[in-house]
């Protein structure tokens, strides 16, 4: 689980907390009425700007925040190298099996079109659609929490114009005119607050993190791509997995290759055959 939006954001608000009880009083700042107007107008206005079909899949949205990176990508390039020495030994039908076995449906796909022997192009462009077609999903859903962020520090400026204008209406009263007076201005900042709030430590965050959450499923997905393609081309094991290992960061680079260069089933039986190496060297000579 990654909870560093949930510790950003409590923690966030505990510091504002914190820094108002340090002279100041937390009651002056809660008013129901600018708790209506901020937070019930923003959810009003992005109930108005979305359909349905994007609004009910918040929860899963929320889901994604704090859930960790699925995306293996070490063990991914595992699975491409398994699949294309499978490939090269027993030819692309042999992969069948192992593509009916995959809980990946993107990568199913992929592996299932190189069976059917579809043409290269074909199977860049059917991934390729897909994908963007999901980019586009995701930058919808996306773009709720940044339009919520934009609403609310608007909603408190609304809120701000409610409170000065009850204010000017009570200048001309004399009794408890200042009374009145100091109720509406306290209204007036304080929903000023809520807005700002909203949008910097709950909104936008949310949308900065779903935006990384996209960016790592594309990235994972062009993988896929490129190991697929590797497939369909009859590129070597190594070859392919030293393509596919330049694609991530630099630091990661050389101990993914090194993991399978050695050994095409996995990481730790190639540190053995390494190990075994120099004996089997030694008894050559002999």
């Amino acid at each position: 689980m990654d909870f560093t939006t949930i510790i950003g954001i409590v923690g966030g608000f505990g510091v504002i907390i914190a820094g108002i009880l340090n002279g100041g009083e937390l009651g002056n700042f809660i008013d129901p009425g600018s708790v209506l107007i901020t937070i019930g107008g923003t959810i009003c206005a992005v109930i108005a700007s979305f359909p349905a079909n994007l609004l009910k899949n918040i929860p899963k949205h929320m889901k994604k925040l704090i859930k960790a990176d699925k995306y293996n990508v070490e063990e991914l390039i595992d699975t491409m190298v398994e699949f294309s020495q499978t490939a090269r030994a027993n030819g692309l039908l042999a992969l069948e099996e192992k593509a009916n076995a995959l809980e990946d449906p993107f990568m199913k796909k992929g592996v299932l079109f190189v069976v059917d022997a579809m043409e290269t192009e074909k199977i860049r462009e059917s991934l390729e659609e897909e994908l963007d077609t999901m980019i586009t999903r995701h930058e919808s859903e996306i773009e709720i929490y940044e339009r919520a962020a934009s609403y609310a520090p608007s909603f408190g400026m609304i809120g701000t114009l409610v409170g000065l204008i009850n204010m000017l209406k009570n200048l001309n009263l004399s009794d408890g005119a200042s009374d009145a007076i100091s109720t509406n201005m306290s209204i007036a900042l304080v929903t000023t607050l809520y807005g700002c709030m909203l949008a910097n430590l709950l909104f936008n965050p949310m949308a900065n993190k779903l935006r990384i959450r996209n960016n790592e499923e594309i990235f994972y997905k062009q993988m896929i791509i490129a190991g697929v393609l590797g497939i369909q081309a009859g590129d070597n094991p190594k070859m392919l997995r030293e393509k596919l290992a330049s694609l991530v960061q630099q630091k990661k680079q050389q101990g993914i290759i090194s993991g399978e260069t050695q050994s095409g089933e996995g990481k730790g039986k190639g540190k053995q055959k390494e190990a075994k190496a120099p004996k089997e060297k030694k008894k050559g000579k002999k």
